[in-house]
């Protein structure tokens, strides 16, 4: 069975029971609690949940995107009719704007309109953020290059969070940092989050971060190893509650389907050759049941 959704909804039942209620800068509260963490055998299961359904095409593209083409380009996504990354969208006269909740002259938090000027060079991006820092660091040949020559190494750290960067880019990588291991031929990773939207976050960057490592490790000579989550800032938007209520009671109630299988395409050799067309045909679930789509709003 689906150890992933055991997981997840103790992760949010614990959160509906012992969050706490606070305002951010989206204007929507959350219930949060400050930390969380778990640890997945991939060895075992391929991580994905059953209590609702997860789009797996759209979640490996994105991470394809980030860690593979090395790209800030949402339109990339958008051909591929990957639409996560509309919100943060920078326009053609390269402006990004939205509605939050900043301090007023009192103090309190107040909605406003923000409006961002990154100039139109930075048109159709996130600006300098995820797949811009991956590439212009090499994070992703740098860490192919320790998995199969230096495997010893304790400084295979991917970090998205780049201080000098981080004025220009639209939103600052939540899923922030990695580190990985190599022990006995089993690659395993730590993955750091320092803001968890949990109904909608969560599900895909663990699919795909999962997703990531098979991939290294079917590439690199290796064989997966365990997947280590931690969570600054765990919550729930008050407007998913009513959503993550309804996932809880279909576990309550019909507990949890068998995970599925994960195949990759076993010919390709190389990271940089699994095919990122729309079709994604490299990647695909044996498998997979669920129970249904949950949709969720957005919170900018």
């Amino acid at each position: 069975m689906s150890q992933w959704d055991v997981d997840y909804i103790g992760l949010c039942k614990k959160i509906l029971s012992d969050g706490v209620r606070v305002k951010n800068r989206t204007g929507i509260d959350t219930i949060k609690i400050p930390a969380w963490q778990f640890d997945l055998d991939l060895e075992k299961e391929y991580p994905i949940l059953t209590t609702k359904q997860l789009f797996i095409r759209q979640a490996v593209l994105e991470m394809l995107w980030i860690y593979q083409v090395q790209s800030n380009d949402v339109r990339w996504l958008q051909e591929r009719n990957v639409h996560i990354w509309d919100e943060w969208e920078i326009d053609d006269e390269g402006f990004w704007r939205a509605e939050q909740m900043l301090p007023g002259p009192d103090g309190q938090l107040v909605k406003q309109t923000v409006t961002r000027e990154f100039g139109r060079e930075w048109a159709h991006t996130i600006g300098t953020a995820y797949g811009w820092i991956v590439r212009k660091f090499g994070l992703t040949q740098g860490l192919i290059d320790k998995l199969k020559n230096h495997r010893e190494d304790r400084r295979m750290v991917m970090s998205l969070w780049q201080n000098d960067y981080l004025p220009t880019a639209v939103l600052p990588s939540c899923v922030w940092s990695s580190e990985w291991d190599v022990t006995d031929g089993k690659l395993s990773a730590w993955v750091h989050q320092r803001s968890c939207d949990v109904p909608l976050g969560l599900p895909f960057n663990v699919t795909q971060y999962a997703t990531l490592l098979y991939m290294l490790a079917k590439t690199c000579g290796l064989t997966p190893g365990h997947l280590y989550w931690s969570i600054k800032d765990a919550h729930i938007y008050v407007n998913q509650i009513e959503g993550v209520r309804e996932q809880i009671a279909r576990f309550d109630e019909k507990g949890h389907l068998p995970a599925p299988k994960l195949w990759l395409n076993p010919d390709v050799a190389d990271f940089f050759d699994f095919d990122h067309s729309a079709d994604c045909k490299d990647v695909k679930l044996i498998g997979y049941e669920h129970m249904g789509k949950i949709r969720f709003p957005i919170a900018q």
